[in-house]
């Protein structure tokens, strides 16, 4: 995870997961739009997660 995934993860959410799948792209974009932290800690745990 670098540094400017983390930073795109805090300031927009959705965009910083987008090539990780349309899953987890929609799943972090309904996180976000019912609230700006729960999208932030959805992105950074896709983000986090070893494939």
């Amino acid at each position: 995870m670098s540094c400017l995934r983390v930073l795109l993860a805090i300031v927009f959410p959705p965009l910083a997961v987008a090539d990780k799948g349309c899953g987890s792209f929609l799943i972090v974009f309904l996180l976000t739009c019912c609230g700006w932290v729960p999208g932030i800690i959805g992105a950074l745990v896709i983000l986090n997660k070893d494939e």
